[in-house]
């Protein structure tokens, strides 16, 4: 469905008036999903904490809506905070590298993972991903809270990030959805081959099983 010219420009420019962070403490998946909610009517202005009292305000101005207080169910407005890795207990898992929205945590399997500070959001999102609990939170800004603490440059550049993101685990999933068809059409092309199984009827069953996975795997390209 495609949505009215009006309600598309109303999310975009409340996308940009959101810090970025893509925390998901707003109770949507990412910032644009939260603006998208607010410009539909169906989510209130005052459901992100990293936004603080500032962010309620800059909201408000665009939407017409009265200034609220910040949803105490969300969370509250607090210091940006910074992830930062025990390097004595990281294992290497790479879940907090899949964890975080922005790219910040680099790392391979099996070797220390360590969080870029400067591109770090502080959306948490990465602490309930470690299974080791060796991810730990500080204060990255003293005193400042909500925007104070943030800043349109730190917002920009998170979108921006985050869009980045988003374009590389689709190429992933694309580069690996091809792989995987490749290995099976090989296969199909010589199943008696390629299988261990000797049985006419069997192999013919096999055979229209994978076509019928091939064929539902290009309908969803």
């Amino acid at each position: 469905m495609t949505l009215p010219a009006s309600l598309v420009d109303l999310t975009r420019r409340i996308d940009a008036a959101l810090p970025q962070t893509q925390c998901t403490r707003c109770g949507y998946p990412d910032c644009h999903s939260y603006a998208a909610a607010i410009a539909d009517g169906e989510a209130g202005i005052n459901q992100c904490p990293p936004g603080g009292a500032e962010g309620i305000g800059r909201l408000a101005a665009i939407t017409g809506h009265p200034v609220l207080p910040l949803s105490a169910e969300h969370g509250f407005e607090a210091p940006r905070t910074l992830a930062v890795i025990d390097e004595a207990w990281c294992i290497g898992c790479t879940l907090c590298i899949k964890a975080c929205p922005v790219d910040a945590i680099a790392g391979a399997a099996k070797q220390m993972h360590v969080v870029i500070a400067a591109q770090c959001t502080g959306c948490e999102l990465c602490v309930p991903a470690c299974p080791v609990d060796c991810i730990s939170l500080v204060n990255d800004s003293g005193d400042s809270t909500g925007w104070a603490a943030w800043g349109p440059e730190r917002a920009s550049a998170a979108a921006e990030r985050y869009a980045f993101h988003g374009f590389r685990r689709h190429r992933e999933k694309t580069e690996n959805d091809e792989r995987l068809q490749a290995k099976a059409e090989a296969k199909l092309a010589d199943l008696a081959g390629a299988s261990k199984i000797t049985d006419a009827p069997e192999l013919d069953r096999k055979k229209a099983m994978i076509e019928a996975a091939l064929a539902r795997a290009r309908a969803r390209r």
